[in-house]
């Protein structure tokens, strides 16, 4: 894993009241064909030559929500998970990419962590860190841990 410079976004939709924006993907400015939502890139990592981990905002205040993108050039977005909550507001930053994962900080004093797999693994329901969702589904590529572990909407850890 490592963090590139290369992956640029260009808008494609703008947000409206029911619907989030939407951008294409490009590397070194060329268009891959890929749409996804969002519109900020505030991070990207190649996992391999043809994978790319992005994290994405859509530059909403006072309720931002972080986006991570699993691509694949060939396949387009393999998985997607969304960080954040009505109401709450996190600012990306302090990204540190190792070999097998990456770090950064995003809504209070919480440091998250992720890995990407090779191969999908089984997801047991449930299992995500308080504030994270993704769709319904067996498997998984990104593991996602979080330290301090947030705050759910109870006010619990």
């Amino acid at each position: 894993m490592e963090e590139v410079t290369t992956i640029s976004l260009s808008e494609v939709n703008e947000a409206t009241d029911t619907a989030q924006a939407r951008s294409e993907v490009l590397i070194d400015g060329i268009s891959t064909g890929i749409i996804i939502p969002g519109k900020v890139l505030e991070g990207a990592i190649i996992i391999d030559e043809r994978r790319y981990l992005l994290f994405i905002t859509d530059d909403v205040l006072f309720e931002e929500m972080l986006t991570l993108l699993l691509l694949d050039l060939s396949q387009g977005i393999l998985e997607e998970l969304t960080i954040g909550g009505i109401y709450t507001s996190g600012h990306f930053e302090a990204l540190k990419v190792s070999p097998h994962s990456a770090s950064f900080r995003f809504i209070g004093d919480t440091t998250w962590t992720v890995k990407v797999s090779a191969s999908p693994t089984f997801k047991i329901p449930f299992s995500d860190p308080p504030g994270v969702s993704r769709p319904m589904g067996l498997r998984k590529y990104i593991d996602i841990n979080a330290n301090p572990a947030p705050a759910k909407a109870d006010g619990s850890r």
